[in-house]
């Protein structure tokens, strides 16, 4: 039930984030969702893409600094309180929700949001226990491609 996220390390000045964007789109990278930090230095662009290996490699080739990690994909009500019964069902097991970031794309009063947990494992076993799905890549991607 994980989902492989690129963090790209940028400087924190203007035209940072065009190269990146750049490679990715010569190679015909299309991106899912992203995620954009910053402090004063330097910034982190998280991102979801269909052929991460082939990201960053593309990435990594064009001197950008690539970092790999899970996330999870969870499909959220979409109404008040929707994202509260998660958090809450995530508190209870004192599993620490590191960031999380949303997919612009919604479906059946539903909306994704991707979250970064310290424990991945026993929260996924924790929000399919209260009933909250939480999405593979294969059934994302299809989702997306709809």
């Amino acid at each position: 039930m994980k989902i492989t996220q690129l963090s790209i390390f940028l400087e924190n000045k203007p035209g940072s984030l065009t190269t990146p964007c750049r490679l990715l789109a010569q190679a015909g990278i299309n991106l899912l969702t992203l995620s954009l930090a910053d402090t004063q230095q330097f910034g982190i662009l998280r991102l979801i893409v269909r052929h991460w290996k082939k990201a960053k490699e593309v990435l990594e080739a064009g001197g950008c600094v690539v970092k790999v990690t899970e996330v999870m994909a969870v499909e959220v009500p979409d109404r008040p309180g929707g994202l509260a019964d998660i958090l809450q069902a995530i508190e209870k097991a004192g599993i620490n929700l590191e960031y999380m970031y949303a997919f612009t794309e919604k479906q059946e009063n539903k909306g994704m949001l991707v979250f970064r947990f310290s424990e991945p494992e026993k929260a996924a076993e924790v929000l399919k226990s209260a009933g909250i799905n939480v999405l593979g890549e294969v059934e994302l991607y299809g989702r997306l491609e709809a």
